[in-house]
């Protein structure tokens, strides 16, 4: 998470463990403050994973202070979201396993212990 500095309104304050748990943290800050997509490009895949990236957003508040560089999953140029090319953009991370079909179970006409109406149907 790009740091913000101490005049910050306390609303706005970087939590000092979201700052380290942030998927930027080890990152160049090269990469971190570059107005270009393609060095910023690493940025950008780690914040699609990233637990803190709202926070980030509200923390930095890039539109409010012409800030440059990757914030909340976003490449900003004097505060302003730059519109990245298709094939750069970051692919996004896949947060649910893919669902499998389920063997289907036999069904019980009659829970154990009861009997099925007369007709033989509980329908």
């Amino acid at each position: 998470m790009p740091e913000a500095s101490s005049s910050c309104p306390p609303d706005r304050r970087p939590d000092r463990q979201a700052a380290q748990t942030a998927a930027c943290a080890g990152l160049p800050p090269k990469a971190v403050f570059s107005k270009k997509v393609k060095e910023a490009a690493p940025v950008l895949r780690a914040c699609t994973r990233c637990a803190v990236r709202r926070d980030c957003e509200r923390i930095v508040a890039p539109a409010d202070n012409g800030f440059d560089g990757v914030c909340g999953g976003r490449l900003y140029r004097s505060g302003r979201p730059v519109e990245i090319p298709a094939h750069l953009l970051p692919e996004a991370p896949t947060t649910l396993p893919t669902l499998t079909t389920l063997p289907t179970l036999p069904v019980l006409s009659t829970l154990p212990g009861t009997h099925a109406p007369r007709g033989g149907s509980l329908a």
